[in-house]
């Protein structure tokens, strides 16, 4: 009996699916794209339903509910069932082997055993064309969860190429190979993958999100694309509501035109009050239009994106913590009264359970609100100091690194002792 338990194992320590994918699973992690996948909506017209349903049933999992797990994995099934026109094909693999895990996990082998023979069966019938690599539908729902878990897009970049190679007419995974390829290049394209963008939008029409994120790289090499922005929005907003949509590139466009971002914005939430992922954007909107422009701040804008914020923090209760201090932010640059509640926000925060991740993203942003809005410069750089010494490589431990460097080589402040020492002993995560 352990020898065969132990045969299973292995069998399942083999199979390709999330349950044997190197994936972060912080809880928080978890949460924020659990979600940002139910933002996504289930429009029968997203070809990678089937793939959104097989990450929200793994998540689901690892959040320790079986029933949604087990739930969502049939759910995936039907829908690549709906969406490839038959119910056999080598993109039920992962499908497959989650659930050949989730049975395992819950006890039933036997169950297990058939979606384990079902896999062998699906890669005899359907091996991969090269036997050094995956299977390309394989690689492209790899390169999907690992775009979606904010992974390494270097990497989610090369899974969609080594699909693409080996079957060169799915346009869909063109299309996400040249958005990862803008997340790779940090939204500067190179004139060759602005070009592969190019031809991958005039093959791939309907896919809004798409052609604004190429709305978004035209403007930004300086063309006038304002009349084809308004055209492209009113598009947009007639389309079911979800993130790919089309609006958050779309946004973008207008990223230095905050006012024509908060009209379009509101004009989506006019036609769609309820729908939360369209207060996430407007918040987002005045936002920049709060922190970055310098232009004069009324009552009524400070009133409606603190209103939005608060909304936005309600609907997203598992996943607000940049939300929070997006809205400390805010409150911050206001009154006396504004700065007391930032305050007020910042403490709760900093005495809640966070992850290590999310204790250095709000470290490094109380430290900014510390030096900007109290001026304490010592305690600004001890927070800078905490952030830095959190071992997990982000935006924001980088930047306080960089603040406390700054410092340090300007040798004027009494605790250059301090920070020499902190940076000297740092570790690489």
């Amino acid at each position: 009996m352990m020898s065969a338990a132990r045969t299973l194992v292995s069998r399942l320590e083999a199979l390709q699916c999330h349950f044997t994918w190197d994936l972060d699973l912080r809880r928080s992690l978890l949460l924020r794209c659990r979600d940002n996948l139910i933002d996504i909506g289930t429009d029968n017209g997203n070809k990678w339903l089937g793939h959104i349903y097989n990450l929200r049933g793994f998540i689901q999992y690892k959040l320790g509910s079986n029933e949604d797990a087990q739930s969502f994995f049939n759910k995936a099934t039907e829908a690549f069932s709906q969406i490839k026109n038959t119910d056999e094909g080598p993109w039920l693999v992962v499908n497959y082997g989650n659930l050949a895990w989730l049975h395992h996990h819950l006890g039933d082998q036997a169950e297990s055993e058939a979606y384990l023979s079902k896999v062998d069966a699906l890669n005899k019938k359907y091996p991969s064309p090269s036997q050094e690599e995956l299977h390309p539908e394989i690689y492209a729902e790899k390169a999907y969860t690992l775009m979606t878990f904010n992974g390494d897009m270097n990497l989610v970049a090369d899974y969609f190429q080594r699909a693409i190679e080996m079957q060169p007419d799915m346009v869909e995974w063109n299309s996400w190979h040249v958005i990862a390829l803008t997340y790779v290049s940090n939204y500067s394209l190179e004139d060759d993958i602005f070009q592969k963008m190019r031809i991958a939008q005039e093959q791939d029409p309907e896919n809004l999100y798409l052609a604004a994120h190429y709305l978004c790289q035209r403007a930004k090499r300086g063309e006038r694309v304002k009349d084809e922005a308004r055209q492209l929005a009113t598009i947009v907003l007639r389309s079911p509501v979800g993130s790919y949509s089309g609006l958050k590139p779309l946004l973008w466009v207008y990223r230095q035109r905050y006012d024509e971002a908060i009209d379009l914005a509101e004009e989506a939430l006019t036609n769609h009050p309820d729908e939360r992922y369209l207060k996430r954007r407007a918040a987002l909107c005045y936002q920049k239009k709060l922190l970055c422009s310098n232009s004069p701040l009324t009552k009524s804008m400070i009133a409606r994106a603190v209103s939005l914020h608060q909304e936005v923090i309600a609907l997203y209760p598992d996943s607000s913590l940049m939300r929070k201090i997006h809205l400390a932010a805010i409150y911050a640059r206001t009154s006396h009264d504004g700065q007391a509640k930032a305050e007020q926000i910042y403490q709760e925060l900093l005495k809640s359970d966070l992850e290590p991740a999310g204790q250095q993203v709000l470290f490094n942003s109380y430290a900014k609100y510390l030096h900007f809005q109290k001026q304490d410069r010592k305690m600004s750089i001890r927070y800078h100091m905490e952030a830095a010494k959190i071992q997990h490589q982000s935006f924001f431990r980088k930047d306080s690194i960089k603040v406390l460097e700054i410092i340090r080589d300007k040798g004027w402040h009494r605790m250059c002792g301090e920070i020499r020492e902190c940076l000297a002993n740092l570790q690489e995560p």
